[in-house]
């Protein structure tokens, strides 16, 4: 069955456009833990515009203590700054389970392409065996049909994860064929390469189903956005419980 990792990022979001410590990041990723979620993803930025250094020690904390794991996600080649000390050194710190590199600059509202990978793969290398040595499970953000996985299988990676936002704006028009089938080359490609696949970026309710039945093997899937926006109208832990039930239905249709 494929796994759900809860990104509380927009939690954050809401909770710095305030100031103070509500709504709280841990107590929303506590009670998506409850719901049953696998796990939870965040993606702390440079600017710190939502997740901030402290909440990632703090999300640590908390999954560990319900051993499940904690996703971070971010762009290993942005430098330190006052307030966040660079990606690899918040990894350093933490250890995570799942380590998930991004090439995001700081302008972007979010994450909205994949590596390059011959133009990167040289400065990935070092990043990935330094992840590697701190225990953690790399995976590379790529778009779909992106060009050079084995440069990602030669990195040390162990997986991907498919930026999906492409797939769900294509279903939104009503043709999402074209872009099923990238997703699906790409995915077979990296396993073939002995790379697990992840995915996420505008998975919801209404199109983790169908990207599910087409797309094999996926391991996990990260995401937020959708799933906080559902949530107020319907309840955080009923619409966590909602994807539960979307990936239950997949796993049974593919088994």
């Amino acid at each position: 069955m494929t796994l759900l990792s809860v990104n509380v990022n927009k939690i954050a979001v809401l909770r710095n456009s305030r100031g103070g410590a509500e709504p709280d990041v841990v107590r929303a990723a506590r009670t998506c833990l409850a719901a049953g979620a696998h796990g939870i993803t965040v993606h702390p930025r440079p600017d710190q515009r939502h997740i901030r250094t402290h909440d990632v020690y703090a999300l640590s904390t908390l999954t560990r203590t319900h051993g499940v794991e904690l996703n971070l996600e971010g762009n290993p080649f942005a430098p330190p700054r006052e307030g966040y000390p660079g990606f690899l050194a918040l990894c350093d710190a933490v250890r995570p389970a799942q380590a998930t590199l991004v090439p995001d600059g700081d302008g972007q509202i979010t994450s909205d392409h994949g590596f390059d990978f011959t133009r990167d793969a040289e400065r990935l290398h070092p990043l990935v065996v330094a992840l590697k040595t701190m225990g953690c499970r790399v995976s590379l953000f790529v778009d779909a049909g992106c060009e050079g996985l084995e440069k990602a299988a030669l990195l040390g990676a162990d997986r991907i994860e498919l930026y999906t936002g492409p797939f769900a704006e294509s279903l939104a028009r009503g043709d999402a064929a074209g872009e099923l089938a990238r997703c699906t080359r790409t995915a077979r490609e990296a396993q073939m390469l002995g790379l697990g696949v992840n995915a996420g970026h505008d998975l919801s309710q209404d199109n983790l189903g169908e990207f599910l039945a087409t797309v094999p093997d996926v391991l996990e899937v990260s995401i937020g956005h959708a799933l906080i926006g559902e949530a107020l109208y319907a309840g955080l832990e009923t619409t966590v419980r909602r994807y539960l039930d979307v990936l239950d239905d997949a796993s049974n249709g593919q088994g």
